[in-house]
């Protein structure tokens, strides 16, 4: 047996939650393998919709167990409160939901990190979800992190001490103004840290291996988006993990030849959230139009999202380095009453076109080029098969496919689970 992947090939909201709880039944356990809570995984099922961060997205269904990788980082107090959402759920984590030893922690002080950082770059920030995932990965690969099973070790609370105390000194250097109260958010830190070990600890990579060993059916759920990738996003307008592929190994401990297939998550559309190049951004009644039908606002942050056409350069880049093997097209009924609809099918780079995303998309750089595609009047959002769809949607697909090279498997035409189908 072998690894499945689900990803998303834009830059993050592309609606992996959903895909992740519709195909959960297909697997027997789903491991989150990178990113922290800065990600948004939005659900909605029987007229709720849920909103996890840190949890994989296969936790509502029974007999699937749920594995929080080592390259997730975690903060205990938002952890905490999403474990008593579930609760207030009667959804029984007791069995379902493990963490990895090595899955580092976020400190309340990396989030001062992350804010302070921020308030200093003034108009050049980044568009931080200020959650303090960045100090906490830079901490990782300093060597100066602490991780899960430090709970379980002695010289706890020295480690901890003295890693705050770097942090205080740091921020200091930062020469920008806020109020906070360490000890208040210290205390608040250290009681879900007592909460959060009601959740079985274990050494990841020696589970999921053994488990794929054993037969076991394992899905690999990614966070944000592939365009937001520390390597091959749109540096350093990025987060500060790989979203790729690729980090599912490291995240997980699989090896690559463990990997079979990869399914990529790209709306029929690009939103952006935060700051950044973004080619195909509309300024426009259509972009408004979209953000509105679409309920384009950050599923953590709650911060609106950018809206755009979609751009195949920057997708077929994703495609490319993720090694996908299935496409799955979301909100397509999001472009329902567009007239016409475009596509961004090359770059002009520097007076080049070219197909492929070069070293800066930036505005200065490049210029989209468009090809124009007939839309559909029809609302889809009660099609219950692909031969219930409008022939323009199903021309937009195939249209996508050729460009692409590669076949949709799966078109989401609402949020309820229930609003998939399968082409």
């Amino acid at each position: 047996m072998k690894i499945d992947l689900i990803l998303g090939l834009q830059w993050g909201d592309e609606g992996k939650g959903k895909i992740v709880d519709v195909l959960t039944d297909d697997y027997d356990i789903i491991a989150r393998f990178q990113g922290g809570p800065n990600a948004g995984h939005t659900l909605e099922f029987d007229g709720i919709k849920h909103v996890l961060h840190t949890i994989p997205s296969g936790i509502f269904h029974n007999n699937k167990l749920n594995i929080i990788g080592n390259g997730v980082v975690i903060d205990p107090v938002i952890l905490k409160t999403e474990i008593e959402k579930l609760y207030e759920l009667d959804v029984d984590l007791t069995e379902k939901l493990m963490i990895s030893r090595k899955a580092h922690l976020i400190l309340p002080t990396h989030r001062l990190i992350d804010k302070a950082s921020e308030l200093s770059k003034g108009k050049k920030k980044i568009g931080s979800t200020l959650k303090g995932i960045g100090p906490t990965y830079m901490d990782k690969t300093g060597r100066n992190g602490l991780r899960i099973g430090d709970l379980e070790l002695d010289g706890w609370n020295e480690k901890l001490n003295n890693l705050i105390n770097k942090h205080l000194n740091l921020i200091k250097n930062f020469n920008v103004d806020f109020d906070f109260d360490i000890n208040q958010l210290t205390n608040e830190f250290l009681e879900s840290l007592d909460f959060m070990k009601k959740i079985k600890f274990i050494d990841s990579e020696h589970f999921l291996n053994k488990s794929i060993h054993e037969g076991k059916r394992v899905l690999g759920e990614g966070a944000q988006g592939s365009l937001l990738d520390i390597d091959f996003g749109t540096y350093p307008y990025v987060t500060s993990s790989n979203t790729t592929s690729a980090g599912a190994c490291t995240g997980l401990g699989i090896a690559p030849n463990k990997i079979n297939k990869v399914f990529g998550i790209f709306k029929a559309y690009t939103t952006r959230v935060g700051s950044g190049p973004f080619p195909t951004e509309l300024f426009d009644s259509i972009g408004e139009r979209i953000a509105k039908i679409g309920n384009e606002f950050g599923a953590t942050t709650g911060r609106p999202r950018r809206c755009g056409w979609l751009d195949l350069v920057s997708l077929k880049h994703s495609i490319t380095v993720n090694g996908v093997t299935d496409l799955i097209m979301m909100k397509g009924d999001v472009l329902s009453g567009i007239n016409k609809i475009k596509v961004c099918t090359k770059y002009n780079y520097n007076g080049n076109a070219v197909d492929y995303l070069p070293f800066s998309i930036e505005e200065e750089n490049i210029d989209p080029i468009y090809e124009e595609i007939d839309g559909w009047e029809e609302d889809i959002t009660q099609a219950k098969s692909y031969n219930d769809l409008p022939l323009n949607f199903k021309n937009y697909v195939e249209f996508l496919e050729d460009k692409l090279n590669l076949k949709i498997k799966i078109v989401s035409v609402g949020p309820d689970r229930t609003q998939t189908i399968f082409v």
